[in-house]
């Protein structure tokens, strides 16, 4: 397989958009297609793998908005009506005598005959039980038709939606149990390099603790992604290839630093032998630069090695990458306007995007933003765009993707 190596430093960086339209169309071409089916408890987060249709209509039939009395407009001639039933939820009511209204509650089938309800707040109940209607009504006032939500056969929820709590309780409301999704992600994640120590172990002279492992495995773990942990790769060739060797049957490797052509870049070298990497250099900042490619078959992303890099480069782009693979249709964050509550004097030439928080109806930037603090991360609440070229002065208005929009 013909190996890429896109280095050169004459090469201008590569958009944002491009890499997004890159990884978009690398993961259509390998869709995931296996499909399983599960129970509702075990559907969040998954995907549908073909669209979900209601079974019947919702709600089955005509039935009360309101906790009131069911009426025939008719007999209403400013006189008061004795109640002839009572009528709560789950209970089949009789056909509503002429010339009487039902006492009705709200969800309760409405009775052959009536045709509105009158709220309880606008009656009065005489001394003999007979039901005054203090205003006048409309035909179908308070109730709500059969098939208002959905019709048998309507198709509901399209393949490619990802199931949340909203999405999986309109499915029980139409009585479905299980769905048909398609199988989760087998990502496999790798860290690079000897300075890379796992939380709880001694720091020996020149070692950090290794926080992108964590990071991406919580992340991934969150998407309904299956997460194959393939530790810290130690700065050797031989036990990298090893390493590749016994990953088994993955969807995705996903890296962080270390996939450059560097004479330490071990994990570089490897794929290269036995595959395609391509090295991009995009931007955006953080994380300008991400590689790409395939071992075996297997895609690889790699991403820079910098906490807030690689939070950053993996919510804008691995992440829709992964959804697309899926079947997802709309992967791009909802991102929202804030007034600047500070100021960007100076135009850079990268994409940034900045950790900030909303304060008094102002978005507000972490002191820090160097890539290797993520601490600034913990304090935001989601990421300011500052496009390539542009300033900001305080008041202005700049796009806003909240952590909440990303991080599942």
């Amino acid at each position: 397989m013909k190996v890429v190596a896109e280095v050169a430093a004459s090469r201008p960086l590569m958009p944002v958009e491009q890499a997004l339209e890159r990884l978009l169309a690398l993961a259509e071409a390998a869709p995931i297609e296996e499909v399983e089916e599960v129970a509702l408890g075990e559907a969040e987060g998954r995907v549908l793998a073909q669209a979900l249709v209601a079974t019947l209509d919702l709600p089955p039939w005509p039935n009360s908005a309101m906790d009131g009395y069911a009426v025939r407009l008719e007999d209403l001639h400013d006189q008061p009506l004795a109640v002839s039933q009572r009528i709560f939820a789950g209970h089949a009511p009789a056909a509503l005598q002429a010339g009487t209204c039902a006492r009705i509650f709200t969800g309760a089938p409405l009775p052959e005959g009536a045709d509105c309800i009158e709220m309880q707040e606008n009656t009065e109940v005489l001394a003999d039980g007979r039901v005054r209607f203090l205003h006048p009504l409309v035909a179908q006032q308070n109730v709500r038709p059969q098939g208002q939500e959905t019709r048998a056969g309507e198709q509901i929820m399209a393949a490619g939606t990802r199931l949340g709590p909203i999405e999986l309780g309109l499915a029980a409301t139409l009585g479905h149990a299980t769905v048909q999704v398609l199988r989760r992600p087998r990502v496999a994640v790798l860290s690079t390099g000897d300075e890379l120590v796992e939380p709880g172990l001694s720091l020996g002279p020149g070692q950090i603790y290794n926080s992108n492992r964590r990071l991406l495995v919580s992340w991934l773990q969150r998407m309904g992604c299956q997460v194959i942990d393939a530790g810290i790769l130690a700065d050797d060739l031989t036990l990298t290839r090893q390493c590749l060797e016994h990953l088994g049957e993955v969807d995705l490797i996903l890296s962080t630093g270390g996939v450059s052509v560097g004479e330490a870049d071990y994990l570089g070298m490897a794929l290269r032998e036995a595959g395609e990497l391509a090295l991009w250099k995009l931007a955006i900042k953080p994380g300008k630069p991400l590689t790409c490619g395939q071992w075996r078959g297997v895609p690889v992303i790699g991403l820079p090695g910098n906490p807030a890099s690689t939070l950053v480069t993996f919510a804008l782009l691995a992440r829709p990458y992964l959804l697309r693979r899926l079947g997802v249709s709309e992967v791009a964050p909802l991102r929202f306007s804030v007034p600047a509550g500070f100021d960007w004097p100076k135009p850079g030439s990268r994409r940034e995007y900045l950790r900030a928080r909303i304060e008094d109806g102002q978005v507000c930037l972490y002191p820090n933003q160097s890539s290797g603090v993520l601490r600034s991360a913990v304090w935001a609440q989601g990421l300011v765009e500052v496009h390539e070229g542009r300033t900001v002065a305080m008041g202005d208005s700049v796009p806003f993707i909240p952590f909440s929009e990303l991080l599942d």
